[in-house]
């Protein structure tokens, strides 16, 4: 009897221990298993997520169409790249008429820029600013170049020009702003009716100055009579 009883005492304890010793093993494996999904969560939300541009929805129609015509630009255009920037010169242009707050027509606009009713509203800054916001995206299948129609007179205008990476300004597409009051307007170099040549050195400046979060310059404007060479008309 008292064999049998400590028989019994010892099988319980046993079983006691192997059951601690499973629920000792499945708490480990839970342990692991949450530790799994709380690495998994962070390293998904240390991921960059792609950015998103309000772009006004009359506008959104437009913005599909530039995308559409940028990626067509080359084989090599990441299409996600082109919806991207459209997504992003839409938002930024409605973003500028609003702090620029144009009003009457481009030139009377000037007008208020000149005598300093307005801060800004140029072409020269539409353009500017346009540059800063793209540069911004980091985008590696498309390139950002500063163009310029009859520089350095009264009748400049500024605009931006995208390419595929690696292709030669006069194939890409002209994004321009101040024509048309403060609204996107786009089409290929070749076949606007204005000439526009590219300015590096001009883009450079822009940068540089971003870079270093400095004021941009505020340079030469349609009212004067002589533009020095190191400057660029307004219009």
């Amino acid at each position: 009897m008292q064999k049998l009883r400590g028989s019994f005492v010892d099988d319980t304890h046993n079983g006691r221990c192997s059951l601690e010793q499973i629920l000792s093993m499945d708490t480990r494996i839970v342990a692991r298993i949450l530790a799994a999904v709380a690495i998994s969560i962070m390293a998904v939300a240390a991921e960059p997520q792609p950015a998103r541009f309000d772009v006004p929805v009359r506008d959104s129609a437009k913005a599909e169409e530039l995308a559409k015509q940028l990626a067509a630009l080359s084989p090599r255009v990441d299409r996600n790249e082109a919806t991207l920037l459209a997504d992003c010169a839409y938002a930024t242009v409605a973003r500028l008429r609003r702090e620029y707050r144009m009003f009457g027509t481009p030139i009377f606009n000037n007008f208020l820029v000149f005598h300093r009713l307005r801060k800004r509203g140029y072409c020269y800054q539409w353009t500017e600013d346009l540059l800063v916001s793209l540069d911004a995206l980091k985008l590696g299948t498309l390139e950002l170049h500063w163009g310029e129609a009859y520089a350095g007179t009264y009748r400049e205008n500024n605009c931006l020009v995208v390419t595929a990476k690696g292709q030669p300004f006069e194939r890409g597409m002209i994004l321009e702003c101040w024509r048309h009051f403060g609204h996107l307007r786009w089409n290929l170099v070749p076949s606007d009716e204005d000439r526009y040549y590219e300015n590096t050195k001009w883009a450079q400046f822009v940068r540089t100055q971003a870079a270093s979060k400095a004021s941009l310059t505020n340079r030469g404007v349609a009212f004067q009579t002589r533009v020095a060479p190191s400057s660029k008309t307004g219009d």
